[in-house]
């Protein structure tokens, strides 16, 4: 028999293993522990389950929950038991996991013949404990397309079959748990019995879904009330309706008609709309309102949100003055540092809060203010004769990520402002059990723009992105229900556009890289989308910030 070296990264030690030997037998066999039960392995760099045969020499570094592709191959396995539950009780009725709300999914159910009650939502849980205890093999398997397309239909996973048939592969992937298939765009563990904790409660007309702390899988993450951004979900769920654009499958059978021209139009015009309602908003109350803060998260396009904004105000004859946080930095070496000694730009105490204030009381009492500017090469504030002054007419539009942290500006009264979010809340899934992450869509934004502003390789910004994303959790997500209005930048045909860009950026990333895996991941995902040009998005679109070719100047 023929045998295999290979590389383990948790010990630093090699081994030889016969051809074939899975994961988890390497696992066992190394002695492997850690704090959570293993989910998976990186091998070469790439995510792999645990019943994953080796047959080359290859490296090795196996992960838990505490792992970002850890967690993911929890939720999946997670989302799974949730359908087989809710299917052995129902097997008429639909399950729908819509998006991350809440610190959770939230889910519903259609085609139930009775409005979901607590009783239900109890009878899931047992259910799911029940297929939990019963520690129920999840096997994956490799079909040809179109027997795998039959099964889902028998399944009633309809939008699944169809984007399997136009995905233009030979072998298309199953998944196996009891009596029920599906596929959730990832691996799986490899039985029901790995997941140890959840929660499952009703959730205004349906059910939302928790989970495990990554830090601390014997407590589920905190659900946190988060009203105003449901609502932003529930209205873009219906854009998305009007569009006919509920999943990826929709929107490839739209382009391969040459009718994704007419989804562009309207998703802009959509827009444009909504920007113009809330112009009208901050309009009728001027008398009061002298202070526009815009926060949200990384790539979300509060740039040009604001730019657009102030158009809509000068149509209502409102002139808008646009102020950048960035300008009021504190000097390099007052900059606070992270836990890793590093320049803490994300933290609010990176702003000059005392001097913000003074300029802002000063604006609002009719004042000339001399406004700074910010040398990010010397890491010092400068002025350069730029004065300001606020008129009868003027407005001042604050963009920056702490616009909504009532810290920004103790010294202002609340009254004088009005405060947007902004964030890009994907508004189609992948299909009815696979919702598309906000992260993923920024993240692809950034990439774009990183390489073709600033220079840096789709590596680099993968790698920033978990500093970038602990920065938003710990200074944006915990304020933005503090917003008077919401708004969701992302455009329903977004993705399938990024996806030629993106596609040359990710392909570059080496397997040696640790980057590498989230790469891979990214370039499937992006897979499934057929291709949109962009030709006919407009010179004033979010997307021209990330793309080039807009209007604005940045």
């Amino acid at each position: 028999m023929k045998n295999i070296e290979i590389y383990c990264v948790n010990t630093g030690t090699n081994g030889i293993f016969p051809l074939g030997t899975t994961l988890t037998e390497i696992a066992t066999k190394m002695g492997i522990t850690l704090e959570g039960p293993i989910c998976g392995a990186y091998v070469n760099h790439r995510v792999k389950p645990m019943d994953f045969e080796l047959v080359k020499p290859k490296q090795i570094e196996f992960f838990d929950y505490s792992n970002r592709d850890g967690q993911r191959i929890y939720l999946r396995t997670l989302s799974f038991i949730l359908y087989a539950a809710v299917k052995n009780l129902w097997p008429d009725a639909r399950l729908k996991i819509d998006h991350a709300i809440s610190k959770g999914y939230y889910c519903s159910i259609e085609e139930l013949d009775h409005p979901l009650t607590d009783e239900d939502v109890w009878q899931i849980t047992e259910e799911m404990k029940s297929l939990i205890r019963s520690n129920l093999p999840v096997e994956r398997k490799a079909l040809l397309t179109e027997k795998a397309a039959q099964l889902y239909e028998q399944e009633g996973l309809t939008r699944k079959a169809e984007l399997f048939r136009n995905y233009g592969r030979l072998y298309a992937p199953v998944f196996e748990l009891g009596n029920h298939v599906n596929f959730f765009y990832g691996h799986q563990l490899i039985s029901t019995g790995l997941v140890t904790k959840f929660g499952l409660e009703k959730y205004y007309d349906g059910l939302l879904l928790r989970f495990p702390r990554q830090d601390n899988m014997e407590e589920l993450e905190p659900a946190v009330e988060q009203e105003k951004l449901f609502e932003v979900f529930r209205e873009h769920k219906q854009r998305a309706n009007l569009l006919g654009v509920s999943d990826i499958s929709h929107l490839n059978q739209i382009t391969a008609k040459g009718e994704a021209g007419n989804v562009i139009k309207v998703s802009e015009a959509l827009h444009e709309k909504k920007i113009a309602e809330i112009a009208t908003i901050i309009t009728e109350k001027h008398d009061n309102v002298n202070i526009v803060l815009i926060a949200g998260p990384s790539s979300s396009g509060k740039t040009t949100f604001s730019k657009r904004l102030s158009v809509q105000l000068a149509v209502n004859g409102l002139h808008a003055i646009q102020i950048s946080l960035d300008d009021f930095f504190v000097d390099r070496d007052h900059t606070p540092l992270d836990e890793n000694g590093a320049y803490d730009f994300e933290s609010l105490e990176a702003i000059d809060i005392s001097f913000f204030n003074k300029v802002l009381l000063k604006l609002l009492n009719g004042e000339q203010v001399e406004m700074p500017r910010f040398n990010f090469q010397t890491g010092e504030r400068v002025f350069k004769g730029d004065f300001l002054k606020m008129e009868k007419d003027h407005i001042l539009i604050i963009e920056g990520i702490h616009g909504l942290n009532p810290g920004l500006i103790p010294m202002i009264d609340p009254g004088k402002t009005f405060k947007i979010f902004i964030s890009a809340l994907t508004q189609i899934s992948v299909d009815e059990h696979t919702y598309i992450p906000t992260t993923d869509n920024r993240l692809l934004r950034r990439m774009i723009r990183d390489a073709k502003y600033r220079g840096y390789s789709a590596s680099t910004t993968i790698m920033r992105w978990p500093s970038v994303r602990r920065g938003e959790e710990e200074h944006i997500f915990p304020y933005q229900e503090n917003a008077d209005i919401m708004f969701n930048s992302a455009l329903v045909y977004e993705l399938a556009v990024l996806k030629r860009y993106a596609n040359t950026l990710l392909k570059s990333v080496k397997e040696n890289e640790p980057e590498y895996s989230e790469a891979v991941r990214l370039l499937i995902f992006i897979s499934y989308f057929s291709y949109i040009p962009e030709t006919e998005i407009p010179p004033t679109s979010v997307l021209r910030e990330f793309l080039g070719g807009s209007s604005f100047d940045y």
